[in-house]
């Protein structure tokens, strides 16, 4: 049987690793009873850790999402692999690279020194190309990403590449990333047609709230589509 340190660990991941566990199943992974599970769900919930119980006979429990981030239980490739991701994260145009600066200064700062020095290694033999296109409002593209979610016709402001700006109003089925450009595919209401559209080049409104239903992807496959519009369009 595992300490009650190490076995409250030991839970934190299981809860990390899927979405649900039964009260029982847990106790049989730690090798306690289920009234160990229920009291060091306790402990954890006081120590900031948002756990759903699930009633019923069976009894259930899964991490939930919580008003502020618990401290998370990485591996030594999972939080290197973490490291690395925000270092590059913070070379783009994407209006992250600060608060990627400060999410790997302070994981770093937790970070064993055997892993600091993989990190650095990393780093150190890497060049990065930054990308060269305007940065992009992560806002805006929290608004799009929503409206596509939530199928809700969208509402936005254009500026074409001559710097006029023109209102649209679209359906917008889907975000396509491709280098450092996001794009977005929308049917475009007043056109009566497919439309592809910068992200960095949109001012979204508040989503209008009038759901739609999603209409096929031409082609297919919305990245195939996407990469052929818009490499004709730059050759032409």
């Amino acid at each position: 049987m595992l300490e009650t340190s190490a076995r409250l660990l030991e839970l934190l991941s299981l809860l990390q690793l899927r979405r649900d566990w039964t009260s029982s199943a847990l106790a049989d992974r730690l090798g306690v009873s289920t009234r160990t599970v229920r009291a060091d769900i306790g402990k954890l919930r006081s120590l900031g850790y948002p756990v759903d119980a699930r009633p019923g006979v069976a009894g259930g429990y899964r991490l939930a999402a919580g008003t502020a981030m618990p401290p998370l239980l990485l591996d030594d490739d999972e939080a290197v692999a973490v490291a690395v991701g925000l270092g590059v994260a913070a070379t783009w145009r994407l209006g992250v690279e600060e608060t990627s600066l400060t999410a790997l200064a302070k994981l770093e700062q937790v970070m064993p020194s055997r892993l600091r020095r993989r990190v650095d290694a990393i780093r150190e033999a890497t060049s990065v190309v930054p990308g060269a296109e305007p940065p992009l409002d992560l806002a805006a593209l929290s608004t799009v990403a929503a409206a596509v979610r939530a199928h809700e016709r969208l509402r936005f402001g254009y500026t074409k590449p001559g710097g006029d700006e023109e209102k649209r109003h679209t359906e917008p089925q889907r975000l396509v990333s491709w280098g450092s450009v996001w794009y977005l595919l929308a049917w475009d209401l007043d056109r009566d047609d497919w439309r592809i559209f910068r992200v960095d080049r949109m001012v979204p409104r508040a989503s209008t709230g009038v759901r739609f239903r999603p209409r096929a992807i031409p082609e297919g496959d919305v990245v195939e589509y996407v990469v052929r519009r818009v490499t004709k369009a730059s050759t032409s």
